[in-house]
């Protein structure tokens, strides 16, 4: 009995750590992605580029180059650690091991090659931008515009992650069921809930394509992250008919739940005021 608590105790320890070190991460993938570039094109602080340089001059420059690479490899990095685990074969083999932490892990490595994409990610400032909106009145309200639209975006993206069961998302849920000897809360879900899922691996791509083009001035570096990432993301939806179906009656049972109290005060106003005129 000591042996199982002391075994749940670590569990839920090393959960709660890892979304801990999750949510900083997402935090510095924010900063990173989405706020620091719109913040240093306000002040001029940083130059993001320099548009007096041929792009035949740039393009040879090994300084570029060197910055390039680096961040590519930085990019493939990522995207090799999230598909690779998420892969059946693999996904298989370290639930056999690691049990209900799996998840726990696959977040944890995915929140660690966040980090290092944010922490040694080499801009690219030898070369001219692809564009920059540097002409007044734009130049001021053009940024502030980029600033609220990436905020919306992010808090459609938070929104989007709670729907989407996020306890079960960070691995939070399924220790929580091992704990309490409930098995695992996927295989509980509806079959057609279970397809959706499997298919719908990143169910916030217009949000993300949003963040990562929409900038008052887009670097040779952001077009190598911008294209990357939309294009993994794009890539990883395999959506069906199927799913959509499901989809769709999904959400048609929400809003009736939604109106049906609605429609049951109305009727009863309604019988209400036939009792009183009768």
């Amino acid at each position: 009995m000591a042996s199982v608590t002391a075994r749940n105790w670590a569990l839920c320890t090393a959960s709660l750590l890892n979304l801990l070190f999750v949510f900083i991460s997402g935090a510095d993938f924010i900063r990173f992605v989405s706020f620091r570039p719109i913040y240093h094109n306000i002040t001029g602080e940083t130059t993001l580029c320099q548009d007096s340089i041929p792009w035949s001059v740039a393009l040879k420059d090994r300084s570029v180059l060197w910055s390039l690479v680096v961040d590519l490899c930085l990019l493939a990095l990522f995207t090799v650690q999230h598909s690779l685990l998420a892969w059946s074969p693999v996904k298989q083999a370290l639930q056999s091991v690691l049990g209900a932490l799996n998840r726990t892990a696959y977040c944890f490595t995915t929140a660690l090659a966040l980090q290092l994409l944010t922490s040694y990610w080499q801009p690219v400032t030898g070369a001219p931008c692809l564009w920059s909106v540097r002409h007044a009145p734009w130049s001021i309200w053009f940024p502030l515009l980029c600033f609220a639209l990436h905020f919306l975006c992010w808090a459609i993206i938070c929104s989007i992650l709670m729907i989407f069961d996020y306890p079960e998302l960070l691995g939070i849920k399924q220790v929580y069921y091992e704990c309490l000897g409930l098995g695992d809360p996927f295989s509980q879900k509806p079959l057609p809930a279970q397809r959706l899922l499997s298919h719908l691996r990143h169910p916030v791509f217009l949000e993300l394509v949003v963040i990562l083009w929409l900038l008052p001035a887009l670097s040779l570096d952001r077009l190598l992250l911008a294209g990357t990432l939309s294009a993994y993301v794009a890539l990883a939806h395999s959506l069906d008919k199927q799913d959509l179906a499901y989809l769709c009656a999904q959400l048609k049972g929400k809003v009736w739940f939604l109106s049906e109290p609605r429609r049951g005060g109305v009727e009863q106003n309604g019988s209400n005021h036939k009792e009183k005129v009768g």
